[in-house]
């Protein structure tokens, strides 16, 4: 009979989180060895806990500890920069088409009121738009 119980993340504490992500890390055990040797459900489990609690970058695939050279860390700017680029152009193009989107909608509610003789816009009285 299998006795398979199924775990959550809440059922394992911070300090054993720690304590498994710094023998990982210090090569005490490997991630799946440490997945064997605690019980641990899976194998990306420990990979999670590496990641959110490790010492490593995963981002640029360094240990966050190393200094990056000059050349790393322009090369990663210009990066940065080339996608900082590429969201304003993505962006201002958004920001065109609501433009355009507010532009014809207030023509059409124009349309509309001149066409059917009724008031869309919720116009106030000048007295009353003074109170807020």
């Amino acid at each position: 009979m299998n006795n398979y119980v199924k775990r959550t993340q809440k059922d394992y504490t911070l300090s054993f989180k720690l304590s498994v992500v710094k023998e990982v890390e210090s090569g005490i055990l490997s991630v799946t060895s440490a997945q064997k040797h605690y019980g641990i459900q899976s194998r990306s489990t420990v990979v999670n806990w590496l990641r959110k609690y490790g010492n490593f970058d995963w981002e640029n695939q360094t240990p966050s500890n190393m200094p990056k050279t000059p050349e790393q860390r322009i090369m990663e700017l210009e990066a940065k920069v080339k996608l900082l680029e590429k969201q304003k152009v993505q962006l201002e193009k958004q920001s065109h088409i609501s433009d355009s989107k507010a532009i014809i909608f207030d023509m059409m509610i124009d349309l509309a009121e001149k066409e059917y003789n009724i008031d869309i816009r919720k116009n106030l009285p000048p007295e009353q738009s003074n109170l807020s």
